[in-house]
């Protein structure tokens, strides 16, 4: 886990656990050397003639910001510790303002906790097919550690999709705190407590979340336009409608429920194709306004402002 360059004209001692990496000058190094130090820089420390700098952060975080540094940061998710990983290198980046790592990391976390109903529609595609691995189901974090990281670093645009999954825990399952994903062991300071900002994004997203799909069983359903069942199609109506209304509970997230309901009426004999075709084009414009309106549940800019905060064109080749 130690880096050590024998050319190397810089130290740096992890105060946590101590560990020293040996590295040389880089433009990452000179600003975090440029930072308000506690002691004259006539002052500071050496050892084995270079430069000693003094971290406060875990070793396993400082060792993988060196690697990313040196060889590029390596996202993946597969496991928990890829999540750990990337914590770390964000946590890191965040604090001594490496601006091109911070923005690399807030891309892949956007990939699993998306800001697109594509992409969320993917995420959820995966998870439902993707085995378990040591016991922890896909994306093998759970949301409430996604949303402490995102409000610890003020990283905003992936928290409404991870409020979003957080709304389907049933609150004393989270307050409690002793699901798997968050009794995974880690080194890292990830917090698996409800905070007082966190519980009213919850309680704004599960009211949201319940209220969307009451709305969307109730509604009265009539024949298109082009109906060709008149005799049938309200009955079908009717049938879809109760259908939905045993299977849905309150932890069920309404895209994916939605898209459930659209797969059902494939299936309804007394509905004519018109009507099928006219109920699966209104669900698709609500799931699509569902989406669009999630920051807005939970009191956050819309997408596009929350993109250009955290994903700006600029940040990337």
């Amino acid at each position: 886990m130690q880096h050590w360059f024998e050319d190397g004209n810089i130290i740096l001692l992890t105060d946590e656990t101590p560990t020293m990496f040996r590295g040389r000058h880089s433009d990452v190094f000179r600003d975090m050397l440029s930072m308000p130090q506690p002691e004259a820089l006539s002052d500071a420390e050496t050892y084995d003639g270079c430069q000693l700098v003094r971290l406060y952060d875990l070793p396993s975080d400082v060792s993988n910001l060196i690697k990313a540094i040196y060889d590029g940061a390596h996202f993946r998710q597969d496991s928990f510790a890829d999540f750990i990983y990337l914590a770390g290198v964000l946590r890191l980046s965040t604090k001594y303002l490496i601006a091109h790592l911070r923005a690399q990391a807030i891309r892949f976390l956007a990939t699993t906790w998306p800001h697109t109903l594509e992409g969320h529609d993917a995420m959820v595609n995966k998870a439902v097919s993707t085995p378990t691995k040591d016991g922890l189901s896909y994306p093998y974090v759970h949301p409430l550690h996604v949303l402490n990281l995102a409000n610890e670093l003020n990283v905003r645009i992936v928290i409404p999709s991870a409020v979003y999954f957080l709304s389907l825990y049933p609150l004393s399952d989270v307050l409690r705190a002793d699901h798997p994903k968050l009794l995974a062991k880690h080194p890292s300071r990830l917090s698996s407590s409800l905070g007082p900002a966190e519980l009213v994004a919850y309680t704004l997203m599960y009211q949201h979340r319940v209220k969307i799909i009451l709305e969307f069983i109730r509604k009265e359903r009539t024949p298109s336009t082009a109906c060709i069942g008149e005799s049938t199609c309200p009955r079908g109506f009717q049938k879809q409608a109760s259908r939905l209304l045993r299977s849905w509970q309150t932890r069920t997230g309404p895209l994916y429920f939605i898209v459930q309901a659209m797969n059902a009426v494939e299936d309804e004999p007394l509905l004519c194709e018109p009507c099928r075709k006219a109920y699966r084009r209104d669900a698709e414009l609500l799931r699509q306004k569902i989406w669009r309106d999630l920051p807005e549940a939970i009191s956050l800019p819309n997408w596009d402002d929350l993109v250009e905060g955290d994903l700006p064109p600029s940040m990337f080749p």
